[in-house]
């Protein structure tokens, strides 16, 4: 039965974790640029659910999509100033330029909000499923819900719409695309609305069952990266895979070995996947041309 409840608390932590980390690997995949402020748009749009939530008592669900929207928003901004005059740079621009946006968003957000961790309550965290002598809370089973549901979501759009096809385009081939005249500028601006949005989504999924704090983003965008770089840099499946993974991964250590060992685990894993496929598991070997 421990198992059982490992288990599943893997996958309600692994269902943030992809979350975040398919914002982080399309944003890479895209336009090029690694994010460093994403682990900060999960923290603003928890504290966008907190103020929802908690000082407008709106429900959760409707503060959930007016949190997404409210990031995605601010996303747009985020594409149309920090990143689209670093885009093609420099590495170290760009890693420069994204560190200082997460910098100053964190250092705003302890300024704005105060550095005191604000809790949110909602009316599913005091409702349990039980079977047999197992039971899990709604707020557990809304995240994982929420994860699918959004996940089928951006696959549809990925693969059906037009708009889902440039991204593509883009992906494999940023200048190619832009020659047969794919409005690129258009397509990095609704990756950053998405990336920016699911980021969100993450913040507010598990804002009820942690504590919501301006450094929050801090530990959680270390996983990210390591789930990116899992799954293989650029690779939306990988991603979801790769937070999965790591979130029933930590779990399985701190239940059955030691929980001060479960923020070691998932740069194991790195360390391991980097020694035996520095593509990623889900990533594809590109031949070196000579």
């Amino acid at each position: 039965m421990m198992l059982i409840s490992q288990l599943i608390n893997g996958m309600v932590l692994g269902s943030v974790y992809a979350l975040l980390s398919l914002g982080l690997t399309m944003i890479f995949g895209i336009l090029g640029i690694v994010n460093f402020a994403q682990g900060e748009l999960y923290m603003l749009g928890a504290y966008v659910g907190y103020f929802l939530i908690v000082v407008q008592k709106v429900p959760f669900l409707l503060a959930l999509l007016i949190s997404m929207l409210v990031m995605g928003v601010f996303g747009l901004l985020i594409e149309r100033f920090p990143f689209r005059p670093i885009q093609g740079k420099a590495d170290e621009s760009m890693i420069l330029a994204t560190v200082g946006l997460s910098v100053f968003l964190m250092n705003g957000a302890i300024l704005l909000f105060g550095a005191d961790p604000r809790r949110v309550e909602t009316p599913f965290s005091d409702v349990f499923v039980h079977l047999g002598t197992f039971s899990i809370s709604m707020q557990r089973i809304l995240v994982f819900t929420v994860t699918v549901v959004l996940i089928i979501l951006l696959t549809f759009f990925i693969r059906k719409t037009r708009m889902g096809k440039a991204m593509r385009a883009c992906q494999q081939d940023l200048n190619a695309a832009r020659i047969v005249g794919i409005d690129t500028k258009r397509v990095s601006m609704v990756t950053c609305f998405i990336g920016s949005a699911l980021a969100a989504a993450a913040g507010v999924l598990i804002a009820p069952l942690f504590l919501v704090t301006p450094v929050m983003g801090l530990k959680v965008i270390a996983k990210a990266f390591v789930i990116v770089i899992l799954g293989g840099l650029g690779n939306v499946a990988g991603a979801i895979m790769g937070g999965f993974i790591i979130g029933i991964a930590e779990n399985l250590t701190a239940g059955f070995i030691s929980s001060d060992l479960k923020d070691i685990i998932p740069f194991t894993i790195l360390i391991l996947i980097l020694l035996l496929r520095p593509e990623g598991i889900f990533g594809k070997q590109i031949p070196e041309k000579v």
